[in-house]
């Protein structure tokens, strides 16, 4: 047994049949974007859920290098790989301290909790208090502190840096956005704060009104289109490819997969492909999706498995296994036919990409 294991350290893998280009040039471009776009407010960058996917070693470099200053987490476990690119002050913590660990590690670790209710706001105060962020619930009823909670004599003595809300339809032209603004103006006179920040990806296109002084961009940072405004300026990051490891020729009469969904009518050449619903590419593309070689079209046959799936190789009959196929992902194309979010197609994917 002690010798496998030892055998299993000194072997080096084989080459990956998953892999996942990030265009750093495009992240770049698209935080200088949403910089210019949210005029006189800094945007910041949501790196939560390893960068929506995309590897928190892969795309903190590049964020800070193009100038972001301000990060948010969701989880505390987020915290130390976020931490080792940026000084910690510049890193919030959105869900914030709920036991009283969860406060004595922000303050040893320096960076902000985001309080998000009356009982939130007396632990971080009891434990010592500090530097923190402040969330009101202007209408998502998600965290934050309630409209109705905002003069509660607890809130006083917070040392609130960043005041924040978060939009629940900025993705449509929707009353509720007005309505959530006038709330947050509401709650941003009524608790004194460093700074304001409203805005997520979709609502930096809303306009000057809800910028602020910072917007909080996650989805089109890493090529998520949320409103046709930013159509033509956001660029696709995630570039995923995955290689054939079985070239078969299926006859007339021939089925596919589980449940044999697909049944040829004619010889025909088809690909296995190494990409399944484990790496994030789900059932729902079943019938529906294609992969791609150059110009060249390669039709899913049958479902999605775990594993796998099978494609036809009619428009490119040179592929052999080894080779590499595109998985298209432009993310608001791939929404329509999938029928997942943007934010679903992006944070799903899998770790067996060598990203």
């Amino acid at each position: 047994m002690a010798r496998r294991a030892t055998l299993t350290r000194m072997a080096e893998l084989p080459p990956p049949t998953l892999r996942l280009r990030l265009d750093a040039e495009a992240l770049a471009s698209n935080w200088r974007a949403l910089d210019a776009m949210s005029g006189r407010a800094a945007a910041g960058a949501a790196v939560k859920a390893d960068a929506y996917g995309l590897g928190v070693g892969n795309v903190m470099p590049v964020l800070r290098d193009a100038g972001a200053k301000d990060f948010f987490v969701a989880h505390w476990s987020e915290v130390p790989e976020v931490a080792t690119h940026i000084p910690a002050s510049q890193l919030s913590v959105l869900h914030g301290p709920i036991h009283s660990d969860d406060a004595d590690y922000a303050r040893q670790a320096g960076v902000r909790p985001v309080i998000n209710s009356i009982e939130q706001a007396a632990l971080w105060l009891k434990s010592g208090g500090g530097p923190c962020d402040l969330m009101i619930d202007t209408g998502i009823n998600r965290l934050g502190i309630a409209m109705r909670q905002i003069h509660d004599a607890t809130l006083a003595g917070l040392e609130v840096v960043t005041l924040m809300s978060h939009l629940a339809s900025a993705d449509e032209d929707s009353p509720l956005n007005a309505e959530q603004l006038a709330r947050f103006k509401a709650a941003a006179a009524a608790i004194p704060a460093q700074r304001l920040s409203l805005a997520n990806s979709a609502g930096i296109a809303l306009g000057s009104d809800y910028a602020f002084d910072v917007t909080r961009p996650g989805l089109a940072l890493y090529g998520g289109v949320p409103r046709a405004e930013m159509a033509g300026t956001i660029r696709q990051v995630a570039w995923p490819q995955a290689a054939i490891i079985q070239r078969r020729k299926l006859q007339a009469g021939d089925s596919v997969g589980y449940n044999a969904t697909f049944t040829a009518s004619e010889p025909m050449a088809a690909g296995v492909i190494s990409l399944g619903y484990a790496d994030g590419y789900l059932r729902c593309w079943s019938g529906k999706g294609a992969l791609q070689s150059g110009e060249a079209l390669l039709p899913l046959l049958g479902k999605v498995s775990m594993d796998m799936v099978v494609v036809d190789l009619s428009q490119a009959p040179h592929l052999r296994e080894g080779d590499w196929v595109d998985v298209p992902y432009d993310l608001p194309a791939s929404s329509r036919t999938s029928g997942l979010s943007q934010y679903e197609l992006l944070t799903g994917l899998g770790k067996r990409f060598r990203r």
